[in-house]
């Protein structure tokens, strides 16, 4: 996964921002075919204390409720997952990415 919304910005600065109240999250969408589901996770994206989550998890389950359905029996279970997930903001995988961060800066 692809971490967007750090380009520029230093391991400091980073830290910085996540003691600030900053989390990483990934939003989730499911596509279903008929006989076959597919549940995947969007890029992990940096989100500022302060900044709205729920606007950008609009458009990953709004693909979920428009294509996720189809597939039995695990579009419905996976659309309804998802959607849950993305209102409550997305999956915070913040404490993986600082650790992750932190390996790669001192390596």
């Amino acid at each position: 996964m692809k971490l967007i919304g750090i380009e520029t910005m230093s391991p400091d600065q980073v830290r910085f921002e996540v003691e600030r109240g900053a989390k990483f999250v990934f939003y989730q969408y499911c596509i279903s075919l008929l006989v076959v589901s597919l549940k995947r996770s969007s890029n992990i994206y940096f989100v500022r204390a302060g900044d709205r989550r729920l606007p950008r998890a609009l458009g990953f389950t709004l693909i979920s409720l428009l294509a996720g359905w189809w597939g039995i029996p695990w579009g419905p279970i996976w659309t309804i997952g998802t959607t849950v997930t993305n209102l409550r903001g997305g999956k915070d995988v913040t404490k993986e990415v600082m650790a992750s961060l932190v390996r790669v800066a001192a390596a």
